[in-house]
């Protein structure tokens, strides 16, 4: 049996609290919206090589080169390598090039890419060196990349074992930096190589920055040439 309110004050705090259970339910649905969100982005990145998220890393295109990737945020550009692509939105967490398209994951739990490479700046760095930058940041790229991804997921079944397979100094983009890279061994599928490039900060920007490579092994991964062809063509942002 429905009720009528009365007419007068109390038909108006009535009208008030349904606007106000009204607001609430929206805000509710779109919280929920946004999460949704969220995880589906973090499926279709695909495990452990496209979820890695650094926030305040923005990537940028540029429009009049198809064969070159623009990081104004970091003041430097990345050479696109023939099967590589960009990502679709320019803001994606650092990502700065992916390989085209996704598979099932080695174990089962979303969907990976054979290759990524992303740029994050190191803001606390306390003087330290590019080498001593590059050594420590390493072990984390393997880890996101490998072992557990953003979402907390062991898309590879974790890092069984890794080996140092390359390190030293190298120049990019006028700036001497350093690179280490690891070939990870993982429970599921063929592992990987990880390679992770300091630069000291460039003129003008504050905060040293690491490129991060990821790449999996195996005849399906892109080939290590791909690592050094875009890490030997990293230029200043004009």
């Amino acid at each position: 049996m429905s009720v009528t309110p009365p007419s007068g004050r109390y038909t108006d705090e009535a009208s008030g609290r349904a606007k106000a259970v009204a607001l609430t339910t929206t805000g509710t649905v779109l919280v929920a919206a946004i999460v949704t969100g969220a995880l589906a982005l973090g499926e279709d990145d695909g495990g452990g090589v496209a979820a890695d998220t650094v926030p305040g890393a923005v990537t940028s295109t540029a429009a009049d080169d198809p064969a070159v990737v623009v990081d104004r945020l970091h003041g430097i550009t990345l050479p696109l390598p023939e099967g590589w692509v960009r990502p679709k939105s320019v803001d994606r967490g650092g990502v700065a090039m992916t390989t085209d398209g996704v598979y099932d994951c080695p174990a089962g739990v979303g969907r990976c890419r054979h290759g990524t490479v992303l740029t994050r700046a190191v803001p606390l760095n306390d003087g330290k060196s590019a080498e001593a930058l590059a050594k420590e940041d390493i072990p984390a790229a393997a880890h996101r990349a490998y072992d557990r991804d953003a979402l907390g997921r062991r898309p590879y079944g974790g890092i069984e074992s890794h080996q140092s397979v390359k390190s030293g100094q190298v120049a990019v983009a006028g700036r001497p930096g350093y690179l280490v890279r690891w070939r990870v061994r993982t429970a599921r599928g063929p592992g990987g190589y990880v390679q992770s490039l300091a630069l000291p900060a460039g003129v003008g920007r504050k905060s040293p920055l690491v490129v991060r490579f990821v790449f999996d092994a195996g005849p399906d991964g892109p080939p290590l040439a791909d690592m050094d062809e875009i890490a030997r063509g990293i230029g200043p942002a004009d």
